[in-house]
C-alpha cells in the first residue's frame, strides 16, 4: 500500500460529504473522514491543484431487487456539508448515479485542466468512491485512493474495495502520504 508519486496534474475528488450521506449509518466514524477530506482539500486549493467536490442528487434509473427510498428527502440532503464549502476555482459535480464521470461533465473538465491523476476520497467506498475509481482507470486516469478517508455502510464492502478492488485500479495509501506529497511541491 503505497501512493508512489502524484503527477504534475493531479486532482482531487472528493465523493458525497453532503448532508443526507454523511448522516447514514456507516461502518467507520464519518467524522475523521471528512477531517482528512478537509486537510487534503486544503493542501490541493493551497498547491493551486484542481478540487472536485461531488453531490449525489438521485438515483439512476432501472430494476433492482433492493426496494428504493420512498417519500421527501429532506430539504438539504444533497447540500454539501459546510467543510466541503465550494470556492473558486473548485469543480463542483452533481451526479445522479454512483459514479461521478456518468452522465456528468467531470471528464471534460478535467481534460480542460490537463489533469493526468486523481485522488479519490469520500463516502461510500464500495459505491461511490469505487464507482468514480473504476470510471477514472477506465478513462485513463492514474488513481490513487487515501484509504482512510473514506467510510462505508457496512465493513466487509469497505475492506473489499480496499483489498481486492482498489489495488487493481491504482494505488492505495493514506491522507499523510498525499499531504506529504502535496506539501512537497
Amino acid at each position: 500500500m503505497a501512493i508512489t508519486t502524484l503527477d504534475a496534474n493531479t486532482a482531487l475528488i472528493v465523493i458525497d460529504l453532503q448532508h443526507g450521506i454523511v448522516s447514514l449509518p456507516t461502518a467507520q466514524d464519518t467524522r475523521p473522514v471528512i477531517e482528512k477530506c478537509a486537510q487534503l482539500v486544503g493542501a490541493f486549493r493551497n498547491a493551486k491543484l484542481p478540487v472536485v467536490l461531488v453531490n449525489v442528487a438521485g438515483g439512476a434509473p432501472g430494476r433492482t431487487e433492493q426496494p428504493r427510498r420512498s417519500g421527501e428527502l429532506p430539504a438539504n440532503w444533497a447540500t454539501l456539508i459546510p467543510e466541503m464549502a465550494p470556492q473558486a476555482g473548485d469543480i463542483t459535480v452533481t451526479k445522479h448515479s454512483w459514479g461521478a464521470f456518468s452522465n456528468t461533465p467531470l471528464h471534460d473538465e478535467l481534460q480542460q485542466r490537463g489533469v493526468t491523476q486523481v485522488i479519490v476520497v469520500g463516502v461510500a467506498t464500495s459505491i461511490g468512491v469505487e464507482s468514480t475509481a473504476r470510471q477514472a482507470y477506465e478513462l485513463g486516469y492514474n488513481v490513487a485512493l487515501a484509504v482512510d478517508a473514506m467510510a462505508d455502510l457496512a465493513a466487509e464492502t469497505h475492506v473489499n474495495s480496499i483489498e481486492r478492488i482498489f489495488p487493481r485500479l491504482g494505488e492505495t495509501g493514506t491522507t499523510a502520504d498525499v499531504l506529504a506529497q502535496v506539501n512537497a511541491r
